[in-house]
């Protein structure tokens, strides 16, 4: 039997389409988020959230690890948005192996980075909590680089794409908070050290759900110690105790090594952001140790 994931893409989008149908009608059956994996790209998110979801108390999106809603699809409107999770019943059977409430969530990338995206969230799904997986911000930013290379979104070499950035990201910001259907193609795909400044993010959070309602974790200890930080994880949210049989790392990307005068510059450049996270988070992050 093929499981979704490894079906050819009209398959998939042929079951997406009928699920968003089929969603929008049964709305009101359906869940909504009780927590999110708001960031960062790049930073392990993946691996974080298939181990999560095997969790029998957790519903992902149905097709989706992230429906994108609070950044690129928000126009499409709340019933759009929650056409995608599973129905309260479906997910109460599931859960009933633990014997607890089950919880919805989905995972985005670009949550955390988006200008509107936490102002969107807070208004409209109040409690909501917040898990937050961050990375060295120089590794994360050659990874988006690949990331992107691949998808046919960059075309420029490492070096060349770090100098366009300042200029390809002039004026996007105030051009998404002009217009919330605006979408800015280089914020979203060419933001390589821009998403590496945490703790600007980090405040933006902080300041609109509590410090209580936002797990922060370094993916370097999460992949290190995977049990440790998993329950971690499930602590925070309120879920029964249990892990998945394996932790696997996913979309990791080989690739030829960074050039070390780059490395230098960028843990140049990121050095008074680091000494910022410190301070919000009272902690030494895994790649400033």
């Amino acid at each position: 039997m093929i499981s979704k994931r490894d079906a050819p893409q009209w398959v998939k989008d042929s079951g997406r389409a009928a699920t968003r149908s089929i969603g929008r009608l049964t709305t009101e059956l359906r869940m909504l988020p009780d927590f999110l994996m708001v960031g960062t790209q790049r930073g392990g998110t993946t691996s974080l959230f298939r181990s999560l979801a095997e969790h029998p108390a957790v519903a992902q999106p149905i097709f989706h690890k992230g429906v994108h809603y609070f950044d690129v699809n928000y126009r499409r409107g709340r019933r759009w948005y929650q056409g995608h999770f599973p129905t309260r019943a479906a997910a109460r059977r599931r859960a009933a192996a633990v014997g607890d409430r089950p919880l919805a969530f989905e995972s985005a990338g670009y949550y955390m980075h988006h200008p509107l995206a936490p102002e969107r969230i807070a208004a409209d799904l109040p409690g909501v909590k917040l898990l937050v997986l961050l990375r060295d911000p120089v590794e994360r930013a050659f990874s988006a680089h690949k990331h992107e290379l691949a998808r046919g979104f960059e075309t420029e070499p490492f070096e060349r794409a770090l100098e366009l950035e300042p200029s390809r990201l002039a004026g996007e910001v105030e051009k998404i908070r002009a217009d919330g259907t605006y979408l800015s193609h280089s914020h979203r795909h060419h933001s390589y050290v821009d998403r590496g400044r945490y703790a600007d993010q980090l405040e933006v959070l902080f300041g609109l759900f509590g410090r209580e309602r936002v797990l922060v974790l370094f993916a370097e200890d999460f992949f290190a110690e995977p049990e440790t930080h998993y329950d971690r994880i499930i602590e925070f949210l309120s879920l029964p105790r249990w892990r998945p049989a394996t932790f696997e790392r996913h979309n990791a990307r080989p690739s030829s090594p960074m050039p070390e005068s780059v490395r230098t510059r960028l843990t140049d450049h990121f050095e008074p952001y680091d000494t910022r996270l410190i301070g919000l988070l009272g902690e030494v992050p895994a790649w400033r140790r």
